[in-house]
């Protein structure tokens, strides 16, 4: 067992293991919605458009997450009004926002000789760099993430179906709908300073979409979508551990490899459950 418990004798791999937990927790609870609503390109597009942003912060010598922030929400105000303004799709408004802001870290980043900030810390930050303040950001984000997917679980419910329906039930869908995109950017700007862009993305859609192969109703597919994502930050960490990998790479591979993993043994439970009945004849 040493395997197990020589990595969690290091006070920084504990952290990176809290701290992912966090992440896993609050991408849970957004990223199922992301995955019943089919937002996957908004919450993509919101971590990788943050570039100037972190760009900028970094030449000023700011914190990178409120570089972070800045772009989040001009991407979050961007993409509604490109899409009332401009009549333009919520997929068409996304994709030229979002080329928009990435060219603009481009030619920030290319034109300042100056500028330090790895790429890899950009896509996949630094999980063991967590510190006692990013967890306590991160355990005040969950807080706020639970609160606001409680009070408008309805609202959500119903503009995952019919936005008609929600607007007759007096359910607000508009709103409901700009509270589902804050919900996203808080998600993305809250883990982006542990995990990274790449890192975010990947908790948001994998354990939510493995944990869609055994259950459906809501809360049910939120709950075992954090205990999956709990699950690939720690084989995440004892694999970079033992193996001397990027963390952040590690755990992002091990979130996608559970979607592989769990639709294998959905498609394998029919039969098990066959031979079992068989059995009992």
């Amino acid at each position: 067992m040493t395997w197990l418990t020589d990595p969690l004798s290091a006070d920084f791999m504990l952290r990176a293991l809290l701290g992912g937990v966090l992440v896993a927790a609050i991408c849970a609870v957004v990223g199922t919605w992301v995955v019943v609503r089919g937002m996957a390109f908004l919450g993509e597009a919101m971590a990788h458009g943050m570039l100037p942003g972190v760009a900028l912060a970094s030449l000023l010598g700011l914190p990178v997450i409120v570089g972070a922030a800045v772009s989040a929400l001009v991407m979050s105000l961007g993409v509604g009004l490109i899409a009332r303004r401009g009549r333009l799709s919520h997929d068409t408004s996304i994709g030229l926002l979002f080329v928009g802001m990435l060219a603009l870290g481009v030619i920030i980043v290319s034109h300042s000789r100056s500028f330090a900030v790895d790429l890899t810390a950009i896509l996949f930050g630094d999980i063991l760099a967590i510190q006692n303040s990013d967890l306590t950001g991160l355990a005040i984000a969950l807080g706020v993430t639970l609160v606001l997917a409680a009070l408008f679980h309805r609202a959500f419910v119903a503009l995952a179906f019919d936005p008609r329906v929600a607007r007759t039930l007096g359910l607000r869908p508009r709103l409901a709908q700009v509270v589902l995109v804050c919900l996203v950017t808080l998600a993305v700007v809250a883990s982006y300073g542990a995990v990274g862009s790449l890192l975010v993305v990947g908790l948001l859609l994998a354990p939510a979409v493995a944990a869609g192969h055994w259950v459906r109703r809501i809360r049910a597919v939120m709950l075992l979508a954090a205990l999956l994502g709990a699950t690939a930050v720690a084989a995440g960490l004892l694999i970079s551990w033992h193996a001397g990998t990027a963390a952040g790479a590690t755990v992002a591979a091990a979130a996608v490899a559970l979607v592989a993993v769990s639709a294998t043994l959905r498609t394998l439970v029919p039969v098990l459950d066959q031979k079992g009945a068989s059995a009992s004849r």
